[in-house]
C-alpha cells in the first residue's frame, strides 16, 4: 500500500507543475483515476544501468521523457565534473537515431550539459551509434550520449552513456551516474539553458559534418580489401535495408566510395520512420525483418541481403545459394566467416600487430577455433559489446594486442578499432568485401561456410528465452538458479567438464582433482556448463522479469548430428529451470 500511496503522491506532484510540457500534461489527465497506470509510471524510477536508460516514452518517473533525460544528463554532468575541470572544455558528443523524440531528447541533453558549464556537440543529422563512438574519439570529448532504444518497439526510446574512449560506460561509472541521478529529488528543478543562449555561449555546438566524412573515409580505408578487383565489386549484387533507421546514408555512401555499383536500397524501408511501419520488429535477428529485402533480392538476382537495425550498430544478412535460394545466416556463422576472412587478410595485407579476436562467453566457439588454428589469440568477455570495447582500449594502451575481429552472437561485429562499439556501417562493407573475395575464388559464402564446417566441425547454437509464468515466477527463477549452483546440469550422453559461475567468479571442475580456478571477468549472474565433448550451455536471468535466457551450443560430426545433440542439450536445460 505504501508504494501505491507514494506513486499517487508523485503523480499529484507532477500534475501541480506550472510549466509542464503540454503532451505530458495531457497524458497525466488521461490516466487520472487509473491506479494501475499511475503505479506503473510513478511507482519506480526508470533505472540507469550499464546500458543507460531504456523505457517506454511518456509521462512519469518510469518513462522516457524530457524530464528523465534532464535528470540523467545532470547525473552524467556531475559525474564528469567530479573527474576534473577539463570535462567542461572537452565536452560531450551527442548522437540520436530515428525514433520519436530522439532529436528532442538530444537537444534537451545538450542544453542540460550547457547549464552545467559543459560543452555539448550535437549531431546535425541522424547518427548511427558507431559514428557517435567515433565522434567522441575524434573530438577528444570527455563522454558521449546516444539517444536510441536499438531494436525495441516504436514506443520505446533510450539513452546510452559513453566514456572518453568511445565505449559504453562500465559498472563503476554507471553506478556513480545512477546514484547522482537518483539523488536529484526535484526532477523539474534540473537546470537547462535556452538553446540560443547556450549556442551564443559556445556551449551548444553542432558536431561538424566533417566528423561523418572522416568516419566513412576511415571505414573504407581500413576495411576495403586490395586483393578484391573492381570487376568483382561491380558484379556483386546487394539489396540493403536500413529498416527505417539511421543506416541509409552512411551505408550507401560507404558502398559508393568503396566501388560497389549494384547496391539496391529497398525503397519501402529506406526512409527513417520511428513507427517502423513495415516490420513487426526492426531487429535484424528476426527473419521477418529481412523478408521484404529477401523477396527483392530473389526478384533482382542479387547475391546478398543486408539489414541494419535502427541505430546502425548491428546487421543481419541472407546469402544466395547455388540453387538460387536466399539463406539467412546467424550471428555466429557470420562471425566465423569474418574471422576466417580476416585471418587471410591479416596474413596477406593488413599487418595487424599481435592480432586478437574477441568474443563473448555466450558466442560460439566456431570462430575461436578458426582463429586459434591460424595462431591468433582469442579472448572472451562478458555479454555486451562494451566489454569488448574496454579490452580493445586496454590493449591499445599496452600495445600487447591489436583488434582483428570482435563479435557477439547477437549480430554485432567490429573490424577496425576506430570505434569502441559494434559497427554495422563497417561490417556491411566487410561482408561485401568478403563475398566479393570468395566470389573471385569461385565460392559463395554458403559454400565457404560449409568448407569451414568440414574442417572444424559442425557447430550449431540456439538462444531460448524461458518465461516462468505466474505470480511466483521471480521466486521460481531464483530457486532454479540456486538449484543449479547446488547440483550442476546433467545431460544424458554428455560428460560435464567444468562449471563457470560468473557471480562467484569461480571455474569448478566436476569429478576431477583439478583445483577450482578464479575467473578474471567482472561478476555477473551467469552460469556456464561446459562438457568434455565441447557442448556448453549458459544461463542468465532477466533483470526485470521472470524470464531466463539460455544459450546452448554443440559441435557435431554432421549437421544432423549437431541438430540432435543441440535438441538434447536444450531439453535438459529446460527441464531443470522450469521448476
Amino acid at each position: 500500500m505504501t508504494d501505491q500511496i507514494d506513486a499517487m503522491s508523485r503523480y499529484e506532484q507532477w500534475l501541480k507543475q506550472p510549466h509542464l510540457a503540454s503532451d505530458i500534461q495531457s497524458e497525466l489527465e488521461e490516466i487520472r483515476g487509473n491506479s494501475s497506470e499511475i503505479g506503473a509510471r510513478f511507482g519506480s524510477d526508470l533505472d540507469f544501468g550499464t546500458g543507460g536508460l531504456r523505457g517506454v516514452m511518456g509521462a512519469g518517473l518510469n518513462r522516457m521523457n524530457i524530464y528523465t533525460v534532464r535528470r540523467a544528463t545532470r547525473g552524467l554532468a556531475e559525474h564528469l565534473l567530479a573527474k576534473g575541470d577539463h570535462a567542461a572544455s572537452r565536452g560531450v558528443a551527442i548522437g540520436y537515431d530515428c525514433r520519436h523524440n530522439s532529436a528532442l531528447f538530444a537537444s534537451v541533453a545538450g542544453r542540460t550539459l550547457a547549464a552545467a558549464g559543459i560543452k555539448a556537440y550535437v549531431s546535425p543529422v541522424l547518427c548511427p551509434t558507431p559514428e557517435l563512438s567515433f565522434a567522441v574519439r575524434t573530438l577528444g570529448a570527455m563522454a558521449g550520449i546516444m539517444i536510441t532504444a536499438s531494436h525495441n518497439p516504436p514506443e520505446y526510446n533510450g539513452y546510452k552513456a559513453y566514456n572518453e574512449h568511445g565505449g559504453q560506460v562500465l559498472e563503476d561509472d554507471a553506478a556513480d551516474i545512477r546514484s547522482r541521478m537518483l539523488a536529484i529529488d526535484d526532477i523539474f528543478g534540473v537546470p537547462i539553458m535556452d538553446e540560443d543562449e547556450a549556442t551564443a555561449a559556445g556551449l551548444l555546438i553542432t558536431t561538424p559534418i566533417d566528423v561523418r566524412h572522416a568516419f566513412l573515409k576511415q571505414v573504407v580505408h581500413l576495411v576495403r580489401d586490395i586483393s578484391v578487383g573492381d570487376e568483382a565489386r561491380h558484379q556483386l549484387g546487394v539489396v540493403y535495408t536500413p529498416l527505417h533507421g539511421t543506416g541509409l546514408v552512411p551505408v550507401r555512401e560507404t558502398f559508393q566510395a568503396a566501388g560497389y555499383t549494384d547496391v539496391h536500397v529497398l525503397d519501402a524501408q529506406a526512409e527513417p520512420n520511428g513507427d517502423f511501419p513495415t516490420v513487426k520488429s526492426p531487429n535484424p535477428e528476426e527473419p521477418e525483418a529481412l523478408e521484404m529485402a529477401i523477396q527483392a533480392a530473389l526478384a533482382r538476382g542479387a547475391d546478398l541481403v543486408m539489414g541494419t537495425d535502427p541505430d546502425g550498430d548491428r546487421v543481419g544478412i541472407a546469402v544466395r545459394t547455388r540453387s538460387d535460394q536466399m539463406q539467412l545466416l546467424t550471428g555466429n556463422q557470420v562471425g566465423a566467416l569474418l574471422v576466417d576472412y580476416m585471418c587471410t587478410k591479416f596474413a596477406e595485407q593488413r599487418h595487424v600487430s599481435a592480432p586478437i579476436v574477441f568474443k563473448t562467453i555466450v558466442t560460439s566457439e566456431f570462430g575461436a577455433e578458426i582463429a586459434r588454428s591460424a595462431g591468433i589469440a582469442v579472448e572472451e568477455t562478458l555479454t555486451g559489446f562494451k566489454y569488448i570495447g574496454d579490452r580493445i582500449t586496454a590493449y591499445e594502451r599496452t600495445g600487447a594486442h591489436e583488434l582483428l575481429v570482435g563479435y557477439e552472437e547477437s549480430y554485432g561485429y567490429l573490424i577496425a578499432p576506430i570505434v569502441r562499439d559494434k559497427d554495422a556501417v563497417q561490417t556491411c562493407l566487410a561482408i561485401a568485401e568478403m563475398a566479393a573475395f570468395h566470389r573471385q575464388n569461385g565460392l559463395t559464402l554458403v559454400e565457404r561456410l560449409e568448407a569451414l564446417y568440414k574442417t572444424y566441425g559442425y557447430f550449431r547454437e540456439e538462444l531460448v528465452s524461458v518465461a516462468l509464468d505466474g505470480e511466483d515466477g521471480v521466486e521460481r527463477m531464483h530457486k532454479a538458479l540456486a538449484d543449479l549452483r547446488q547440483a550442476p546440469l546433467a545431460v544424458p550422453g554428455m560428460e560435464l567438464n567444468f562449471v563457470e559461475d560468473y557471480l562467484t567468479g569461480v571455474r569448478h571442475y566436476v569429478g576431477s582433482e583439478q583445483s577450482d580456478e578464479p575467473l578474471t571477468l567482472p561478476k555477473s549472474d551467469v552460469q556456464k556448463f561446459v562438457f568434455k565433448t565441447g557442448e556448453w550451455a549458459a544461463i542468465r536471468p532477466s533483470g526485470t522479469e521472470p524470464k531466463m535466457k539460455v544459450y546452448a551450443a554443440v559441435r557435431g560430426e554432421s549437421h544432423d548430428d549437431a541438430k540432435r545433440r543441440l535438441a538434447e542439450l536444450v531439453a535438459a536445460v529446460d527441464q531443470r529451470i522450469r521448476v
